[in-house]
C-alpha cells in the first residue's frame, strides 16, 4: 500500500493533481497478497454483434444462442483461438490493425468489508508507456483543431491524424435482471447499427428517430438492450414511458469505466448504465469537453505559473514531468486567446474535475491506476449498498454477472478486448469470490 501511494503521489506532482489527491478521502486497501488472483482471458471481438451471434455464419449459433446456451458452453478456453483469428482480419474485422494482439490477460482480485467492495486489476500494455494521452486541441497558426484519434478511425488509418487515445478498463454489471447477460455477456448490448459496427446508422437517421434523436439528442447509436426495441433494428425504439418502466424494474446494466486520461488524474472512474443507450448516471461526470462550441477555442489552458507551460507540443506526449491532463482545480486556468499561441501548441480536448463531479455519476470516487514496468495496476473501491436508481448495488450475499473490457494501444469501440461473462460473489459462491476483510 505504501509503495502504491508513493508512486501515485509522484505522478501527481508531475501532472499537477497533488491538491486533488490530498483532498480526497481514500479507503484503506486490503492486503492484496492474501487475496486470491483470478486470471480472466480477454479477447478481440471485432464486429461480432448480437445479430451475428444468432446468424448461420456463427456455425451453430443460429440455434444455440436463441436457445439460451452460454457462450462458454461451446467456447470454453477458446478465447485465444478466437482473438488471434479475428484480430488478423476477415469477416469480423474489415480493418485489421497492424500489430494488434488477439488477447490480454487480466488479473482480478476482489475483497470487501462492511462499507466497500475492493477490486484490483492488472494487465500488460502493448506500448512501453502509459496510455494516458487523449485527443487534443491543436493550434495550426489560425485556429484550434482536434488532433489525434483512435486507431480504427479512418483519418488515423490513413495517417492524417496520429493515434492518440486513452487506456481504459470497463466493467459491465448485472444483478440477474437483464435477460441473457449471464450467458452471452456484453453481446446483448452490441448490435448492428452501432458506430464502428455493420450497417452503422447515419447521423441524419439517428437525428430523426423519436427517442435517440428527438428526445436524447444523439447523433450516433451506442450500446442498448433488446427490450428497449420492438424489433431487431436499432431504430425500433420503444417510448420513454416504456423504457422508464424497464429501468424501474432494474432491467439495465451498470457500466463503469476507469479512464487513464479523463478520470485517473483525480483518482476516480465514471459511472453510467446501458438501457436504451449508453448513458451517464444522474449528476455530473468527472470529465467534460474543453471546446467552446461558439468560439471553437479551448475553454481552459494550462496554468504556466504552476506547471511551467501554457500548452504542450507533440514531443511532450508521454514525457515525465510534462502535463498530460488538464485538471480544473490544480493546473488549469481560463483560456486566454491573446496569450501568444504558436503553431503546434496543444491543450487537452477534455478537462477533468473532481470538485465538479457530483451525484450518482460520481460514486466511483476512489479508483487509482498506476503504470509501472509495462503494466497497469488499478485499485477500485466502490461503496456497498448504494441506493441510486441507476446503480447495481454490491451487497453482502449477492452474486453479480460481470463483463470486463480493456482498451489498450490507442483504441475505442470494437477495438477493445472483452471477456465472456463471469460471476462475482460477496460472501457467496461465484467464479470470483470476494474475500471478506476487517
Amino acid at each position: 500500500m505504501a509503495h502504491f501511494l508513493t508512486k501515485a503521489l509522484a505522478s501527481a506532482v508531475a501532472t499537477g493533481m497533488i491538491g486533488v489527491m490530498a483532498a480526497s478521502a481514500q479507503a484503506a486497501e486490503p492486503d492484496w497478497s492474501k487475496v486470491p488472483v483470478k486470471s480472466v482471458k480477454l479477447f478481440y471481438p471485432g464486429q461480432s454483434s448480437s445479430q451475428w451471434l444468432r446468424s448461420t455464419e456463427h456455425k451453430q449459433g443460429n440455434k444455440q444462442v436463441p436457445a439460451g446456451r452460454a457462450c462458454v458452453s461451446c467456447h470454453e478456453n477458446d478465447e485465444t483461438d478466437i482473438g488471434n483469428v479475428v484480430v488478423k482480419g476477415g469477416r469480423l474485422e474489415p480493418n485489421p490493425i497492424p500489430g494488434k494482439q488477439g488477447t490480454i490477460d487480466l488479473a482480478v482480485q476482489a475483497a470487501y468489508d462492511s462499507k466497500n467492495a475492493y477490486l484490483r486489476f492488472q494487465w500488460k500494455t502493448r506500448n512501453p508507456h502509459p496510455g494516458d494521452a487523449h485527443p487534443y486541441l491543436r493550434f495550426n497558426g489560425k485556429e484550434w483543431k482536434s488532433y489525434g484519434g483512435p486507431r480504427l478511425d479512418g483519418d488515423v488509418r490513413e495517417a492524417k491524424q496520429p493515434a492518440l487515445y486513452e487506456d481504459r478498463l470497463a466493467l459491465m454489471i448485472d444483478d440477474g435482471k437483464v435477460e441473457n447477460f449471464a450467458v452471452h455477456g456484453c453481446w446483448v448490448t452490441c448490435h448492428d447499427g452501432l458506430r464502428d459496427m455493420p450497417k452503422a446508422a447515419k447521423p441524419e437517421d439517428v437525428a430523426a428517430n423519436p427517442l435517440l434523436g428527438q428526445t436524447l439528442k444523439k447523433s450516433e447509436v451506442r450500446k442498448f438492450l433488446p427490450p428497449t426495441r420492438t424489433g431487431e433494428s436499432w431504430d425500433s425504439t420503444r417510448s420513454p414511458d416504456e423504457i422508464a418502466k424497464l429501468k424501474a424494474a432494474g432491467g439495465f446494466l451498470d457500466l463503469m469505466q476507469w479512464r487513464a486520461h479523463r478520470s485517473n488524474p483525480v483518482g476516480m472512474a465514471d459511472d453510467g448504465y446501458v438501457l436504451e443507450y449508453r448513458l451517464s448516471d444522474d449528476g455530473k461526470d468527472v470529465f467534460a469537453s474543453n471546446k467552446d462550441k461558439k468560439t471553437h477555442q479551448p475553454k481552459y489552458m494550462y496554468d504556466a505559473k504552476k506547471v511551467g507551460v501554457k500548452a504542450i507540443r507533440t514531443e511532450d506526449l508521454h514525457q515525465p514531468g510534462k502535463p498530460q491532463h488538464l485538471i480544473l482545480e490544480t493546473n488549469g486556468v481560463a483560456f486566454d486567446p491573446m496569450a501568444g499561441w504558436k503553431d503546434g501548441d496543444m491543450i487537452p480536448e477534455y478537462v477533468v474535475s473532481r470538485a465538479q463531479a457530483a451525484g450518482s455519476a460520481a460514486d466511483n470516487a476512489d479508483v487509482k491506476g498506476v503504470w509501472k514496468d509495462g503494466m497497469w495496476t488499478v485499485v477500485w473501491v466502490r461503496p456497498l449498498n448504494l441506493a441510486n436508481p441507476d446503480d447495481k448495488a454490491f451487497r453482502e450475499g449477492g452474486v453479480y454477472n460481470v463483463g470486463m473490457a480493456v482498451h489498450d494501444d490507442n483504441i475505442t469501440t470494437r477495438g477493445h478486448h472483452v471477456s465472456f461473462p463471469v460471476s462475482l460473489g460477496f460472501g457467496a459462491k461465484a467464479d470470483i469470490q470476494a474475500v471478506k476483510v476487517e
